[in-house]
């Protein structure tokens, strides 16, 4: 659906400032300004989602996507011989109907009555036949509350394709669009089942932010003086289905309860710092243009007020560009994303809806993990909640056969840890911090830091740092030339070249990395913790016992992260070495040895069936996570990942 201001292109930019300034053990996501929910929908397979929107259409959507965890099954139509709900309501033959109950045919499209073009008269037909049969099931009784609001969704979800208008409802074309000849379908809309209770609302956001309380808070307002609601009004009529009465032009519906003081340039400001002042959630997110009524500083100003004021941030993402006509000169538009974190009182207690134990055990686990100060594709550290219930209780010897950022070997408690990759740069790394003084690290970074003039606007000065560890490979330099570079990401050319480019306007070594980095650092260093950076085949097990452990994370078979593709100077990942992994494992399970293995069964439509085969020998967890930090994350396909464990 277009929709003003939808960040289904700003997703990847959301999901990374999170997972940068977040611990990972995050419960409760609110998105407060849902539109068409496309945030809501893809943090659903990470956290428990409150979802609001003041306009009845996209609380539908919500109602269907958020509240639903799994696809409607139409019992009590199917007992009336009804089995596709959907295909009835498009395919059967429209009956003769009472042309005064046919609001949308009689409305909003050319008739005796009416000039307006907004859709076709099939169409409209179809979608007064849709909602008068919908309406008339509820009132049978013949829908539970799911069932409605998914078909309504999916009515609301096909109308866009079929309208004859440019983008918004705020005008319609004078000529026929090619879309309109086509005949409206309705939208199996996909439900992802998260196993949490979501909720969805339909209020104004000023008044339901203080019923709410929750640990992300996710901030869209409209960012200029147009109002949603008559540019969707006829989405809204469509979805209450109320036979407003209409006026104008375009056939407007009253909505003065419907409009935003986000939209209004003089109460702009203050309905901000009031939604700001009243937050219980203890990390705060908000995205808007940079052409918006409210200026950065301003917002900037607002949340440092209400906010701890050395977590602020503000990252400006490159949107689109556009022609000035008074210059005829091309600019770029930004779109600005906010972070920060906001005490809560501890005497504030959260109202977490139960859950049956079996499936909320680990997400009540609020144990604080030690976050790897390197963004290392595939890490598990957001996954740690869930993963290291399922670890023995004592574990004499720990190996982590595939360590890459060394998120799970720095947070286990063994007499022992093993940590193994191939890849020596992060092994050397690694070395470097568990042998050195935490000043004499830090005191070197900063002298890069001041030597480059590394910042988040200064490329060239980046350009020249990455030259020169390129010639002198030093660890520690490796560990600054990332926090300056995209994504904070760790990658290499197959010259073993340093080659991950500049984050402008991203990233930067802030005080949060130099806290997580201390604690990562001071935890290597009172563990008994050795590196070693080794095919995994070579590493040996004949001395290990049934205390000890084997936690592997290879790279996946079915996916194409960087890390596994052959272009970056190590070892790629193919079906032979999936087979001498298993091997590797089974013959750990025989000598009585536990092992734990992280890995997706399905991925984007495909299956490991390696896999899948030899995992039915030992027990499969399923873990309830999609990547943020993975360039095969995706919005078609989810992901199945597991945890299979041989104990």
């Amino acid at each position: 659906m277009r929709f003003i201001g939808s960040k289904v292109n700003l997703l990847k930019n959301i999901d990374m400032v999170i997972s940068e300034n977040t611990t990972g053990t995050e419960s409760i996501f609110c998105d407060i300004f849902s539109g068409t929910g496309a945030v809501a929908r893809y943090f659903k397979p990470k956290y428990e989602i409150h979802s609001n929107d003041l306009l009845h259409f996209s609380y539908v959507i919500q109602k269907a996507t958020i509240e639903n965890n799994n696809k409607p099954s139409f019992k009590m139509l199917k007992d009336k011989g009804i089995y596709n709900p959907f295909k009835f309501l498009v395919e059967t033959q429209i009956p003769d109907y009472d042309y005064n109950q046919y609001f949308i045919t009689k409305n909003y499209t050319p008739n005796n009555n009416c000039e307006r073009m907004y859709l076709s008269n099939k169409n409209a037909k179809r979608i007064d036949f849709i909602r008068n049969t919908v309406e008339a099931w509820k009132k049978e009784n013949l829908l539970e509350e799911a069932e409605y609001y998914y078909l309504l969704a999916g009515l609301v979800e096909g109308v866009p394709s079929v309208s004859n208008i440019t983008g918004t409802y705020g005008a319609y074309l004078k000529h026929w669009d090619k879309r309109t000849f086509n005949d409206i379908e309705m939208v199996e809309l996909d439900v992802i089942d998260n196993k949490r209770n979501n909720k969805s609302y339909n209020k104004d956001a000023s008044k339901l932010i203080e019923e709410l309380e929750g640990d992300i808070l996710y901030i869209d307002p409209p960012y200029n003086s147009r109002q949603y609601a008559p540019n969707y009004h006829l989405l809204e009529t469509i979805s209450r289905y109320d036979y407003p009465g209409i006026y104008g032009v375009t056939g407007l519906r009253p909505y003065e309860d419907l409009k935003s003081l986000f939209c209004i340039k003089s109460e702009v400001y203050n309905v901000f710092e009031d939604l700001v002042s009243k937050a219980k959630f203890s990390n705060i997110i908000m995205s808007y243009s940079m052409d918006g009524l409210m200026s950065s500083d301003e917002i900037g100003n607002i949340l440092k007020k209400y906010g701890i004021e050395e977590t602020y941030k503000m990252y400006s993402i490159p949107y689109r560009k556009y022609m000035s006509k008074k210059t005829k000169q091309e600019k770029c538009l930004y779109e600005y994303i906010f972070y920060i974190k906001k005490n809560i009182p501890k005497n504030l207690v959260f109202d977490f809806i139960a859950i049956p134990a079996e499936k909320h055990s680990v997400s009540q686990n609020k144990k604080k993990y030690i976050k790897s100060p390197v963004n290392y594709i595939g890490g598990k550290y957001k996954l740690l909640p869930q993963i290291m219930p399922h670890f023995p209780d004592y574990t004499r010897t720990f190996i982590d056969l595939f360590s890459g950022g060394c998120n799970v070997a720095v947070n286990i408690n063994a007499d022992k840890i093993i940590c193994n990759d191939i890849n020596n740069k992060i092994i050397e790394l690694f070395e470097t911090f568990k042998n050195t003084g935490f000043s004499e690290i830090l005191s070197q970074i900063k002298k890069r830091i001041t030597e480059y003039g590394l910042s988040k606007e200064n490329e060239e000065g980046f350009k020249k740092f990455r030259d020169y560890y390129n010639k002198t490979q030093n660890p520690v330099d490796l560990y600054t030339l990332t926090c300056y570079s995209f994504n904070y990401q760790f990658r290499f050319n197959n010259n073993l070249e340093y080659n991950n480019p500049f984050g402008r306007n991203r990233s930067q070594f802030s005080i949060n990395m130099e806290k997580n980095l201390e604690k990562f650092i001071l935890k290597l260093q009172e563990s008994n913790i050795e590196f070693s950076s080794k095919d995994f085949i070579h590493v040996p097990i004949d001395n290990l016992s049934s205390e000890d452990l084997i936690y592997c994370d290879p790279p996946y078979l079915i996916t194409t992260g960087t890390y596994n593709d052959g272009n970056r100077g190590f070892k790629d990942w193919k079906a032979e070495q999936e087979y001498a992994l298993y091997d590797y494992l089974d013959k750990a399970d025989k000598n009585g040895i536990k092992f734990a293995l992280s890995n997706v069964t399905s991925h984007k439509g495909k299956v490991n069936d390696i896999l899948l085969k030899w995992a039915k020998k030992y027990k499969i967890i399923d873990l309830n996570y999609n990547y943020s930090n993975s360039s095969y994350n995706t919005k078609k396909g989810e992901s199945r990942e597991v945890l299979v464990i041989n104990y």
